[in-house]
């Protein structure tokens, strides 16, 4: 039995570290990015909110510059609207200070608005946070945001920022915990928030379309990356969506 689960922990790590989106038989693997095509350039340098990128190769789109007023609060609460209802994140700098001012910065900037809720496993995790337009994804996967240390666990409600299987790689994309993942601690999964209001709206996103392809029938992450909601809209109709993000305190 403890070989067993060591063996399918195995199999879950090899396939985040293969930059793969999810698969049907066994555990879901852990919420990851794709890794960016080689025409779609990725910082030469990671970035924390307070740094400058490295700049992006010629005919690259420009990555976002940081306000130079933007102040981010030591706690904040965001308040989604979405196709199923409401729901609240608490984010609180102390858990995950890079991923609270990235996600600060990305609802402020009003970058999750449209965005579809395009992986949702039942019993495991609801992802999102591609863009909508191309363009501005390109943007944003430009800067990637240095790692947190994990100070709390992936339990119920938490949210966390997804990533590839390199360092420092976090761009847009999160998930929110449907159930209490601890396991994804060790991988370097920090939780930077909690849903503290509306967790049963969450529970309620479309899950229909299952894992993302290739190993599923859900979504494709590179083909998201590339066409935006364009590809959502007419191939995966009934997927959630976020209407409006924004800070509420």
């Amino acid at each position: 039995m403890m070989r067993s689960r060591v063996q399918r922990f195995g199999l879950g790590l090899a396939i985040v570290l293969a930059s793969a989106c999810g698969g049907e038989s066994g555990e879901a693997p852990p919420p990851a990015e794709s890794t960016p095509a080689a025409s779609e350039p990725a910082a030469a340098q990671e970035a924390s909110p307070s740094t400058s990128s490295t700049p992006a190769p010629s005919g690259a789109p420009a990555a976002p510059s940081a306000p130079a007023t933007l102040e981010v609060p030591a706690s904040y609460r965001i308040q989604f609207e979405t196709s199923k209802g409401n729901f609240v994140v608490q984010v609180d700098r102390s858990s995950a200070p890079n991923g609270a001012d990235r996600f600060f910065r990305l609802v402020t900037e009003g970058f999750y608005d449209d965005v579809r809720f395009f992986r949702v496993l039942s019993g495991f995790m609801a992802q999102f946070g591609i863009n909508g337009d191309p363009e501005v994804t390109a943007r944003w996967r430009a800067q990637p945001i240095q790692d947190d240390p994990v100070v709390g666990s992936n339990s119920r409600g938490t949210i966390t920022f997804a990533k590839t299987n390199q360092a420092n790689s976090r761009t847009s994309q999160v998930f929110i915990n449907l159930v209490d993942n601890a396991n994804l601690d060790g991988m370097g999964f920090a939780p930077f928030g909690r849903v503290v209001e509306g967790m049963d709206v969450v529970d309620q996103l479309y899950a229909g379309y299952g894992e993302g392809a290739p190993q599923g029938n859900g979504p494709a992450q590179g083909q998201i990356v590339s066409q935006g909601n364009a590809y959502l809209t007419q191939s995966f109709p009934l997927l959630d969506h976020v209407v409006r993000a924004r800070v509420v305190n």
